[in-house]
């Protein structure tokens, strides 16, 4: 068998990328900027003409936010093709070129697997290790995007042999599961929990719908009176609404855009959240993505009571690590959850107890000691 150059191990398992797509932060500061580089352009041929003003600047400008907007839409392709997965005997290794990343594969706390929107059979792998808390706190992650089969590669990392289920993300998890694998217990979050960077969120929303309602309210009359002067010749009159319009639609687009992943997003994804308890593993599934956490990584079970209901904390242990997530200890739940991280929590859950009977078989510590320390 193929031997890798870096470890001088056995290569399990090899490929790349088979779909490529920019993230959509990307994506996002690539209509944002394309939107910019419009307006002020615009502006700049309406004063140039109308004005005779020098606009060498606002030129300037709007080829800076065009380039910026090129950039965020085929950079990350552009990066994301060149690269190559291997699996070792020992490592994960993340290659392009000369750049590397390696993991080592018994570090690896747990799995979050992305399923492609449209490739029912691709997906992104991230793996994560569980750091140290507080000073030390920090990411590890590696993420191996467009692979086919996630859970497939998943399992072989795992050093499992995949089964025929795996490889398809609109297969319940369930019917994913380990040959001797079987399911212990499961639940739903019963409410999405309001957090203060997600109340920021939601009024930064409502700021920028009431900048937005300026704008159009103070643009409507001026463009009226351009129109009654008939000072504008028709194309740049028709330049001058665009600009205006073209502004109003980006400010709408950024209030509602936000004022979504605030307050409707997150509901939309509590009810499409499942977690599951199997004699081997715990998993979660939301919408799209899975969580795969093996039971013998939790050191601690923390249940902290969230407003009638709990959410339950599952701390993690690793080679010289303990802690929730790669951000550190559970005190940051809130913020990885505001960003949309998922994380190894059972958010808002009404049956904490049968929860953490269950895992404290492979938990060191006492869950009552715990709850009570939290």
């Amino acid at each position: 068998m193929e031997r890798d150059s870096l470890f001088n191990e056995t290569i399990l398992w090899s490929g790349r990328p088979r779909v490529v797509r920019a993230p959509l932060g990307a994506k996002l500061v690539a209509a944002v900027c394309a939107t910019v580089s419009l307006v002020t352009l615009s502006f700049a041929v309406l004063a140039r003409t109308s004005l005779h003003a020098h606009v060498g600047g606002m030129i300037l400008f709007a080829l800076w936010c065009a380039s910026i907007a090129l950039g965020a839409w085929r950079l990350p392709i552009l990066w994301r093709s060149g690269v190559e997965y291997i699996v070792t005997e020992k490592h994960i290794i993340w290659r392009r070129g000369r750049v590397r990343r390696t993991m080592d594969r018994s570090a690896i706390s747990y799995a979050v697997i992305r399923w492609d929107p449209k490739e029912s059979d691709v997906g992104d792998l991230i793996l994560v290790r569980a750091v140290p808390t507080g000073a030390l706190r920090r990411t590890l992650k590696l993420a191996l995007h467009g692979v086919t089969g996630p859970d497939r590669l998943w399992a072989i990392v795992r050093g499992m042999t995949p089964c025929a289920p795996l490889g398809q993300g609109t297969r319940p998890l369930g019917q994913r599961l380990d040959p001797g694998e079987r399911v212990l217990w499961s639940g739903i979050p019963l409410a999405s929990s309001w957090t203060s960077r997600r109340l920021g969120t939601a009024v930064l929303s409502l700021v920028v719908s009431l900048a937005a309602v300026h704008v159009l309210v103070r643009a409507i009359p001026t463009l009226r009176g351009v129109l009654r002067l008939h000072a504008l010749p028709p194309v740049m009159l028709g330049l001058l609404i665009f600009g205006v319009a073209l502004t109003v639609l980006l400010l709408a687009a950024v209030a509602i855009g936000v004022g979504y992943a605030s307050v409707v997003r997150p509901m939309f994804l509590a009810r499409r959240t499942i977690y599951v308890v199997t004699n081997r593993r715990v998993l979660i599934r939301r919408h799209r993505e899975e969580l795969h956490l093996e039971r013998g990584r939790i050191a601690y079970v923390i249940a902290a009571p969230a407003r009638r209901l709990h959410d339950v904390f599952l701390v993690l242990d690793g080679p010289q690590a303990r802690a929730l997530a790669p951000s550190g200890a559970f005190a940051s739940f809130g913020r990885e959850e505001a960003e949309g991280a998922l994380l190894p929590v059972f958010a808002r859950i009404e049956d904490a107890e049968t929860v953490g009977v269950l895992l404290q078989a492979n938990a060191s510590g006492d869950l009552s000691s715990m709850r009570d320390a939290a």
